[in-house]
């Protein structure tokens, strides 16, 4: 379900970046209008793919089909990091052309920034301005789809060759009766987190782009660092209760070598690199400033939140991937 509206969203992005391109082709080669024609072709194919298949253990052919699901997963992050790629480039342009004049941006355009690109085409009518900044605002969908689709691919590449025994599936239920009866609540809180937090970006990003005045935009920047820090604590006292109810199972843990969950536990463990570094420096820019106000004061929490929570989160996650089934 959550693939199939990633997978709508990236649809629509691709006709809004057609609709764009399509305005210039006297000035693009053809290979930027075909790009995203091919993309939503893969996208459907892709999408249908893991919809029938996604619960399939294949016992066939299994060098070809591990090798298919390999490219198709490589093919995934090739578009993803395009696709991060062209935002940061798109952002990077939009505060270059901000803080200088028309003429010497596309005098640097013409040096050798991003000769014969998009940038140097006129986008003058409506109809261009809305496909421009729609596409733009749907890469996130985009980029959630590429890493969504990455991680069903890699579960069905686990998944070839493997035997199931129908006989070993128990069902085990707590003891205790409150936490039979309110199974539905950790769905019904992360709705309601997931609506919020949408809610949020959307008004943090409309405040903090928009030509409006310097306080409404430390407000958009306020709201959006304690929204977070919220969840973060949230998310980390999870971590860490669910930790210490392992503590309490009577399961044993699982020493014997596993060449799938030390891949899990590595990609798990690289995966939170980026985040690491992301909050070291962040970190290290706060303490080194000079300004020390409020917003200052939000981001170090929030940086310092960020690596408490991965790591009880990766604690949680590999204790639990150690842990003998019931």
């Amino acid at each position: 379900g959550g693939l199939i509206l990633f997978a709508i969203f990236s649809l629509v992005m691709d006709v809004f970046k057609i609709g764009y391109y399509s305005s210039f082709y006297s000035c693009l080669s053809a290979i930027k209008i075909i790009y995203p024609i091919v993309q939503a072709i893969f996208v459907v194919v892709q999408t249908y793919f893991l919809w029938v298949s996604a619960k399939d253990c294949i016992h066939v052919h299994l060098n070809v089909t591990r090798c298919g699901l390999m490219l198709t997963l490589t093919t995934n992050l090739a578009v993803w990091m395009s696709a991060v790629t062209d935002e940061s480039v798109h952002k990077a342009h939009s505060k270059l052309k901000k803080n200088m004049t028309e003429e010497i941006f596309r005098w640097l355009l013409r040096v050798g920034m991003r000769s014969s690109s998009v940038e140097e085409c006129n986008c003058n009518s409506q109809i261009c301005q809305i496909f421009k900044n729609g596409y733009f605002w749907l890469y996130p969908f985009n980029i959630e789809y590429s890493l969504f689709a990455s991680a069903m691919v890699y579960v069905m590449w686990k998944n070839v060759g493997r035997f199931i025994d129908h006989h070993s599936h128990h069902i085990q239920r707590l003891k205790f009766r409150l936490f039979r009866r309110t199974f539905f609540v950790g769905i019904m809180l992360g709705l309601i987190i997931l609506v919020s937090g949408l809610g949020v970006l959307i008004l943090y990003e409309v405040q903090v782009n928009s030509n409006t005045e310097s306080s409404k935009k430390s407000q958009a920047l306020t709201m959006y660092y304690i929204f977070n820090i919220v969840c973060l604590s949230l998310m980390s006292l999870v971590c860490i209760g669910g930790s210490v109810i392992y503590r309490f199972d009577k399961r044993d843990m699982d020493r014997h070598k596993n060449p799938t969950r030390t891949l899990d536990v590595a990609l798990l463990m690289g995966a939170a690199l980026g985040q690491y570094a992301i909050s070291y420096y962040s970190i290290v820019a706060i303490v080194a400033s000079t300004p020390r106000d409020t917003i200052s004061a939000l981001n170090l929490t929030y940086a310092l939140l960020m690596i408490a929570q991965h790591t009880f989160q990766n604690i949680f996650i590999i204790e639990g991937l150690h842990r003998q089934p019931p």
